[in-house]
């Protein structure tokens, strides 16, 4: 064991007592957090706006601060964004990180001197607690590479501006500088194709251990090594032993993984975002991501099917159920307020809090009312794959609502397969009886001939690819909508068969 693994394993235990105690003590924690946010921003012009000279709870905060989405938060964000000091947490944000918003172009998405120490943290706790957990650290000898958007940033009124990825890339402690890869350089190609084949360049021959990024962008990744060396990539890299992603759910792709890589690796999976650093895996054994409730963000949350009504009940984390699907709401050390983040989650324990991501609020299909979530797609796919050779490379689902001639509606699966079932149809049926048993709706209305059983459409080898090229999203942080409750998505991969 080298002094650098030795090191990790003296450090990882002390970072896991500090963890266990702020986790124990769940709704304390969060109680001090509401109270150093409201103090410290009560001076801000959103403070002043919304009383936090008066508030004094979690209850006179949901009576006074609306839920916001970026949409609705924007007039506030503008003016941090002109340069103005004091609007939403006090002086100006550290950078800006820049995301693709949906209706409006560009989300500048403020991280501060506070927030930003928070991003870092968790992230090197995420790996501590794995050092933790296991005992293994001897793959922070090796090399590591975090599959990334480009370091390079801009400058908006003085505040640097560019991919959260990008500016995370300035926070590598030294210690993991020697063994971090890409390079500076390649990691500054734009074009993520081009950015690809460089990095498999320039480490098909070093002793590579860990491997993060979002789980379709490294099996890019992973699919050129392979045509680079013919292959597997564990055959490349003897000592890969730890995977770690976030941004969609793992256990789709994780036949194809294994496959590629010719054997099991150790995964965690983190729950980051621009707006802040939510979760991360900190046991190998259990389900979901340990909620980080000590990072300067307070929590609260809104049952998903009470979401839309006109004045949902805001929870706090003392008063959540297991197993419910709620959207969450976040205030924050970079000044969001009530901030609907637009993901919804489930808690798979309460000793200590853990959390799934089941899906965003705005991802779902309820053109007949049946209100199906990704997490049942997810779910179903991995069900229907589990004890087969079928291995999926990208799927997502939308409704048919006027299908040619007499036919009933059905819900739409276009699959990119890396190797296909046997049986089209018997595989077909799996996964429509797995989506009948996790929802009632949508059982109710093929039983009532509503709806007729799912179809599946299969898409061209790399035509996911294709489509999110097509739109300028290929590589870095971007994701694909696992489903549509609309065929924007579902028409432009059907040209691709033509």
């Amino acid at each position: 064991m080298s002094i650098k693994s030795f090191s990790a394993k003296i450090f990882a235990a002390y970072i896991q007592r500090k963890i266990d105690s702020w986790a124990s003590k769940p709704v304390e924690t969060q109680q001090k957090v509401f109270k150093e946010l409201i103090q410290k921003a009560k001076n801000t012009k959103f403070g002043k706006d919304h009383s936090f000279g008066s508030i004094q709870s979690p209850a006179d905060f949901a009576a006074k601060v609306p839920v916001r989405d970026y949409e609705e938060l924007k007039p506030y964000v503008e003016q941090v964004v002109a340069g103005k000091e004091d609007i939403l947490w006090p002086g100006k944000p550290l950078y800006f990180a820049k995301t693709s918003g949906t209706t409006s172009g560009a989300k500048y998405i403020p991280l501060t001197k506070a927030s930003m120490p928070t991003h870092i943290e968790a992230a090197r706790n995420a790996i501590l607690c794995y050092i933790a957990d296991t005992g293994k650290a001897d793959f922070v000898d090796g090399k590591m590479i975090f599959l990334q958007g480009s370091p390079e940033l801009d400058e908006k009124n003085g505040i640097k501006l560019g991919r959260l990825s990008g500016i995370v890339a300035h926070y590598v402690p030294g210690y993991l500088q020697k063994n971090r890869m890409p390079s500076w350089e390649t990691n500054c190609i734009e074009d993520w194709e081009t950015k690809v084949d460089a990095i498999v360049e320039e480490t098909v021959h070093e002793d590579m251990s860990v491997i993060s990024g979002i789980p379709s962008w490294v099996q890019m990744y992973f699919e050129r090594l392979q045509a680079r060396t013919g292959k597997k990539v564990g055959e490349i890299f003897p000592n890969f032993e730890l995977f770690i992603y976030g941004g969609v759910n793992y256990e789709p792709y994780r036949a194809k993984f294994e496959n590629l890589i010719g054997r099991k690796v150790d995964s965690i999976e983190l729950f980051p975002a621009s707006e802040g650093f939510f979760a991360f895996q900190d046991k190998q054994d259990e389900k979901g991501m340990l909620l980080q409730l000590n990072s300067g963000i307070f929590y609260e949350f809104i049952k998903t099917d009470e979401f839309f009504s006109e004045n949902p009940k805001r929870l706090t984390i003392g008063e959540v159920e297991l197993h419910t699907n709620y959207v969450m709401i976040i205030s924050t050390t970079a000044g969001l307020w009530a901030y609907n983040l637009g993901d919804t989650i489930q808690f798979t324990s309460l000793k200590p809090y853990r959390v799934i991501v089941s899906g965003r609020i705005k991802h779902f299909i309820s053109a007949f009312g049946e209100h199906v979530i990704a997490k049942e797609v997810e779910q179903a796919m991995q069900e229907a794959t589990a004890g087969t050779e079928v291995r999926i490379s990208e799927f997502t689902v939308a409704p048919q609502i006027n299908p040619e001639g007499e036919q009933l509606p059905y819900h739409e699966w276009f699959i990119e397969f890396e190797k296909e079932p046997e049986d089209m149809d018997t595989f077909a049926d799996a996964l429509d009886k797995s989506m009948q048993q996790q929802n009632s709706y949508y059982f109710d209305l093929l039983e009532g001939k509503i709806l007729q059983r799912l179809k599946i459409t299969k898409v061209p080898v790399s035509g996911f690819q294709e489509y999110m090229k097509s739109i300028g999203k290929l590589g870095g942080q971007n994701k694909l909508p696992r489903l549509s409750n609309d065929r924007k998505i579902a028409d432009a991969l059907e040209k691709l068969k033509k």
